[in-house]
């Protein structure tokens, strides 16, 4: 079964460009978490601020792997997408994409790893059963 995607419409504004009008590369991994963000809020139906300030647990990155196919300039509106490609015991595996929303064409390509971690100890810990089981179930991932 191919996973299911979480998908955003954006425009690319100027605090998002570099003096070339076009995105300035890290802004990306800016514009990716505020993507993570509303998976988790809408998408997961998980509050993100409250895994983070309430619960405690935070996801940080440990691996991306980007991919910068085409450039995005400001004005332009794209797709984010993010899609499951593997949910492990304290970790998820992310496909992330940019794509133009009128050509169709990629723009930047990411794989994304992130860890459940205690913020109290900065230990990875299991992907607390509620967010592991919203995964699974709004991914069509079986666990």
């Amino acid at each position: 079964m191919k996973p299911l995607t979480f998908m955003r419409q954006r425009l690319v504004r100027f605090s998002d460009c570099d003096p070339a009008g076009i995105i300035f590369y890290p802004q990306y991994f800016v514009i990716f978490n505020g993507l993570v963000e509303d998976w988790f809020n809408e998408g997961l139906g998980v509050g993100y601020e409250q895994t983070i300030i309430r619960r405690r647990i935070g996801l940080p990155t440990v691996r991306l792997e980007v991919d910068f196919k085409a450039v995005s300039r400001m004005g332009d509106e794209v797709v984010l997408s993010l899609e499951v490609e593997k949910l492990g015991v304290r970790s998820l595996t992310l496909q992330l994409r940019c794509t133009g929303r009128h050509d169709g064409i990629v723009r930047m390509a990411a794989r994304q790893v992130l860890v459940t971690i205690s913020l109290d100890s900065y230990a990875a810990v299991e992907i607390p059963p509620d967010i592991r089981e919203a995964i699974a179930r709004t991914t069509g991932i079986v666990q």
